[in-house]
């Protein structure tokens, strides 16, 4: 199956930003709560103060943590366009939207018409696939899993990366049973390998079994942990694929801008580590943003050590040096 990837043209572009709002005002007033991706007026740390209120309230125990394989590729074109119908009623607007979904890509000298996935190169996408889960997971959810539920569970969804707190096992385990054949029924499959039951809760806190469990969400892992005071504590700190991922691309960046002035150096990667900080700066966060700075340090230290063939720059020569600095992290986000 080929990936729907497209390039848009300008007019495409500016036509699909047009209808991409059309939809936004159509649907903002159907979306639940439960949904924070790609919507006005929220946010990733928004859903991150969902998750932390419900755990410290003592209403989720466990998590269901679950990832979609592959999911802007997986997206059905005839469900999407069904799902559409049921609230688009100008047939010009589901024309053009079928068009893009079935806009042919070019590979290997054919052209090919794909059934699946969603025009991710332009700004309809993400639109769409918050419509496709609304449907095929949000109110799937609120009409039947909740008053299924022996107790307390809350779906948090972003895009498509998303977590289901429940307040016992066995609403946790039911869940996640039924989340395959649901998401399967609108041709969707979850990662086996990322999608688990993690214990993770007051409960466990208090029988002293919270350690070593975890879940990755929105970029950050989450721990339980317990406070200066001794309190019970959510911890999140940027999981270690973010900082991977951070990291390799800073560490390209330098390789390809090697030969740049230090201090144009210092103004770009300042930002890039400023960008960093400013997503990922929560509560307990400040130890591994620390490390992440140093990391970068010794990239731009090997760095400038590979532009000629002269002596290397120690680190006591290179902190004597002006331009050779960073800022330190600070505290962004106290409410999440």
């Amino acid at each position: 199956m080929h990936p729907a990837l497209t390039v848009p043209t300008v007019e495409d572009r500016l036509l699909q930003a047009g209808v991409a709002r059309i939809l936004s005002a159509i649907y903002e007033a159907d979306f639940l709560d439960c949904s924070y991706g790609f919507r006005p007026g929220r946010r990733a740390h928004d859903a991150l103060a969902v998750i932390r209120r419900e755990v410290i309230l003592g209403r989720a125990n466990w998590v269901v943590e679950a990832d979609i394989r592959g999911y802007f590729d997986a997206i059905g074109h005839e469900w999407m366009l069904r799902m559409l119908e049921l609230r688009i009623g100008d047939p010009w607007i589901l024309r053009l939207i079928e068009k893009w979904l079935k806009a042919g890509i070019f590979e290997s000298g054919q052209v090919t018409t794909p059934e699946r996935g969603t025009p991710q190169g332009g700004p309809l996408s993400p639109v769409l696939a918050n419509v496709y889960l609304h449907y095929a997971l949000d109110l799937w959810f609120e009409r039947v899993v909740r008053p299924r539920s022996q107790d307390s569970v809350t779906l948090v969804r972003f895009a498509d990366d998303f977590v289901i707190l429940c307040k016992n096992e066995e609403d946790a385990r039911a869940i996640a049973a039924a989340l395959p054949r649901r998401l399967g029924k609108f041709g969707l499959s979850l990662a086996e390998e990322k999608t688990q039951v993690v214990p993770f809760g007051r409960v466990h806190w208090w029988r002293g079994e919270h350690r070593g469990h975890h879940f990755d969400f929105l970029g950050f892992r989450h721990h339980i942990g317990t406070s200066r005071t001794g309190r019970m504590s959510v911890v999140r700190i940027p999981s270690p694929k973010s900082v991977r991922r951070f990291l390799a691309e800073t560490k390209e960046w330098l390789w390809e801008h090697m030969h740049d002035r230090p201090e144009e150096q210092q103004r770009m990667l300042a930002s890039k580590v400023t960008g960093f900080y400013q997503y990922f700066s929560v509560w307990h966060a400040g130890p591994k943003l620390r490390s992440v700075r140093q990391e970068v340090l010794k990239y731009w230290k090997w760095a400038l050590g590979r532009r000629s063939q002269r002596a290397k720059l120690s680190w006591v020569e290179l902190q004597a040096r002006t331009w050779f600095t960073l800022p330190m992290p600070k505290l962004v986000h106290r409410e999440v």
